[in-house]
Order: C-alpha cells, then sequence, then structure tokens
C-alpha cells in the first residue's frame, strides 16, 4: 500500500498549480496589503535562495547556512512565501486552504523525507535533536563552516521560485486595478 507521504510527494505541485487559480479568484488585494505582502514573501524567497545555495541532495546532511539554524529551511522558506501571499490577498478562506494545504500535504512529505535522511545520514539523529524542524535557532549547530554556491542555486533551479512570485505578484496587482478599480 502506498503511504500517504509518497502521495502527497507526488500530488502537491498539481495541487499548488490548481491552489493558484482558487487564490487569485478569492484574492482581493489592496495597495499596501500587495507591498506588505510583496516584502513578507521577498524574506521567504531569500532564505530558500540561502537554502538551496548549501544543499547538496542526498550527497551528504547539509548543516551549514540556513541549515545550521533549522532542519527545513527551503520549507520555512516557502511557509514564509505562503504568508506573503496571504497578507497580498486579503482573505481568510486563503489562510485557511493554505494552512489545510500544509498541515494535510507538507508536513507528511517533511516527515518523510526526514526519515529518508535518517536512513541516509547516520549523524542525522544529532543534528536534529539540536536543531528544530522548521522554528529556527538563534545559535547555529555545530561548528560547520559551508559557503554559499551559486552553482547549486542554479542546479536547484531555485530562481524558479523568484519567477513564480513575480508573475503571481503582477496577477494580483491585475486584478486589483482591473476588477477593483486599484
Amino acid at each position: 500500500m502506498v503511504s500517504w507521504s509518497r502521495i502527497a510527494r507526488r500530488i502537491r505541485v498539481p495541487l499548488g498549480f490548481a491552489f493558484t487559480i482558487l487564490f487569485l479568484w478569492l484574492a482581493h488585494p489592496t495597495r499596501a496589503s500587495l507591498l506588505t505582502g510583496f516584502g513578507i514573501a521577498a524574506i521567504g524567497l531569500i532564505i530558500r535562495a540561502l537554502a538551496s545555495g548549501h544543499v547538496r541532495k542526498n550527497e551528504q546532511l547539509t548543516t551549514s547556512g540556513p541549515y545550521a539554524h533549522l532542519r527545513n529551511p527551503l520549507y520555512f522558506g516557502s511557509l514564509i512565501l505562503a504568508g506573503g501571499f496571504a497578507v497580498a490577498a486579503l482573505s481568510c478562506w486563503i489562510v485557511a486552504v493554505m494552512i489545510l494545504f500544509f498541515l494535510s500535504i507538507y508536513l507528511p512529505v517533511i516527515r518523510a523525507e526526514e526519515d529518508f535522511l535518517r536512513r541516509q545520514f547516520p549523524e542525522f539523529d544529532e543534528y536534529a535533536r539540536q536543531v528544530p524542524r522548521l522554528i529556527p535557532r538563534l545559535r547555529p549547530f555545530g561548528n560547520v563552516n559551508g559557503a554559499f554556491s551559486w552553482d547549486l542555486y542554479w542546479k536547484h533551479r531555485e530562481y524558479n521560485a523568484a519567477v513564480g512570485v513575480v508573475v503571481l505578484m503582477l496577477a494580483l496587482t491585475a486584478k486589483m486595478v482591473w476588477w477593483h478599480g486599484g
């Protein structure tokens, strides 16, 4: 029998695109909500970019950069991005769907990925004891020095997140201007 985490991993991207349509339909952006939401989303993008430039997927346990502060900085950055979009959209329904999406799709995926890391890297258990899953710790873990790599950023195609943010914010701006008189 296929586990829910495997199903969630497969459907999260298509569901995300479907949610985008619902998001645009339910959104009621204003100038203030767009500016504030974009500022919050930009913080999420920066966190995701920094994480992407440190992680060497399936090669080594990454504990440098944002990974020294929390185990899942890519998901943390995505949560901040989602928060920025929720602020930009000004819709309680969107917030409710985002919370449901995170709890039912992303949490099981995070747990499954951590199970994989636990099997792949014996040092993961100690890392997991020291570093929180999604709430950053102020003091970095260990004495690991790792540099950000633009090559990794490009390899992981993290720029797609930035493109997505810009496109969706432009769509929200268009909705505000054309349908709500901006």
